[in-house]
C-alpha cells in the first residue's frame, strides 16, 4: 500500500495521541472530516493501523521493573519452536517475545513488580517453558528512549 505525506501525518498524530477525534485529525492536516475518515478507514483495512490501545504506566500499575530474558532452546526444530511459542503466548507476564538470530533463540520482555516477582515468573513459567536449555536475564535500570511509535 502506498502511504503518502498526509497518511504519514495522520499516523504520526495518532501515534502521539490515539484519542484525537476524526474532526481534530482532519483540522490538523487540512482535510475535510469525510476525507480524513476515508483515509483512516483505508489505513485500518489495509492493516497499516493494527489497532488502538491505551499505554499504561508500569509503575502506576505495580510493574515498574522491565526484565529482558534471553532464551536458548535445546533444538530449533519446528515442533520445539511451536511448543515454546504457544507456552510463551499463554504467559500474561511476557509483554513481548521475539525470535532472534545470533547467540540465543528468543528475547522476552517481561514486566514485574521487583526481583522477587521475577523469581515467581521464572519458576512458574520461564523455566517450565518447553525445550528451554538456557536462560539469561538482565534487569533494565531505566528506559532511555521509550519510543512506542515508528518513525514516519
Amino acid at each position: 500500500m502506498d502511504i503518502d505525506k498526509l497518511d504519514r501525518e495522520l499516523l504520526r498524530l495518532l501515534q502521539a495521541d490515539g484519542r484525537l477525534t476524526n474532526a481534530e485529525l482532519a483540522q490538523r492536516i487540512g482535510l475535510s472530516a469525510s476525507a480524513c475518515f476515508r483515509r483512516l478507514q483505508r489505513l485500518e483495512q489495509s492493516g497499516v493501523i493494527a489497532g488502538y490501545a491505551a499505554l499504561l504506566d508500569g509503575e502506576a500499575i505495580g510493574r515498574p521493573t522491565t526484565v529482558f530474558v534471553e532464551v536458548t532452546l535445546d533444538n530449533q526444530g519446528s515442533a520445539a519452536l511451536d511448543a515454546f511459542e504457544r507456552a510463551v503466548a499463554a504467559c500474561p507476564d511476557v509483554l513481548e517475545c521475539h525470535l532472534m538470530s545470533g547467540d540465543f533463540d528468543y528475547l522476552l520482555r517481561v514486566a514485574v513488580a521487583d526481583m522477587r516477582d521475577y523469581e515467581r515468573v521464572h519458576r512458574r513459567h520461564v523455566a517450565a517453558f518447553p525445550h528451554v536449555a538456557r536462560v539469561r536475564t538482565a534487569f533494565a535500570m531505566r528506559a532511555v528512549v521509550p519510543r512506542r511509535g515508528y518513525p514516519l
